[in-house]
């Protein structure tokens, strides 16, 4: 078996039965819509794991040891480089600005692999911001802990900067920056 078919497995289960927020689809759709967004940028099987893995700390009952364990110190330190410190003894609403900057900060002096993941990751999460604005409108933010609209627009413009910076133009920053635009009432991403 393949590193990143040991990962797709791995991941599958830690995130077994969990549905994405507010919605009935299944959560693993998400790590691997990123993982595929990362395999069209590189061939690092490494990078392509870790982006299959990366929501398995901060969303799962797993530990950076764990993957350490299962997967090596390359790919525990790229999944450990795109979770955020949940702060699970705080309730979410009250914490989700400081981790937002935090992962802005880190993200920031990141390294090109670990901008590839943040980059797959915001990538499939604005894709599905925009279907369900889509269907729901502003409903949609709602069903976050953090339900203020514009502080969204701030997070993910903020990403967008940075990994512009790293990226370029690429398609997939082209998409980005597409999907902010809509999903953010053509927000000022400059």
């Amino acid at each position: 078996m393949s590193i990143i078919e040991k990962a797709i497995h791995f991941a599958t289960d830690a995130h077994k039965g969990v549905r994405r927020k507010g919605k009935d689809r299944l959560y693993i759709l998400h790590p691997l819509e990123v993982m595929l967004i990362v395999s069209a940028l590189t061939d690092d099987e490494d990078v392509i794991a870790a982006a299959a893995l990366h929501d398995t700390v901060e969303d799962a009952d797993v530990t950076i040891e764990d993957l350490k364990r299962e997967f090596g110190d390359r790919i525990a330190a790229l999944v450990n480089a795109e979770s955020e410190n949940k702060r699970c003894d705080q309730p979410s609403t009250n914490t989700w600005e400081t981790r937002k900057r935090e992962t802005i900060d880190k993200i920031s002096s990141a390294s090109r692999e670990e901008k590839l993941i943040c980059l797959g990751d915001k990538l499939a999460n604005l894709r599905e911001i925009a279907r369900d604005h889509d269907l729901l409108g502003d409903l949609l933010w709602s069903r976050f802990n953090q339900k203020d609209k514009s502080m969204h627009a701030w997070y993910y413009s903020s990403i967008y900067r940075i990994l512009r910076e790293e990226f370029g133009t690429i398609p997939e920053i082209q998409e980005y920056e597409r999907l902010l635009i809509e999903s953010f009432d053509r927000i000022s991403i400059e």
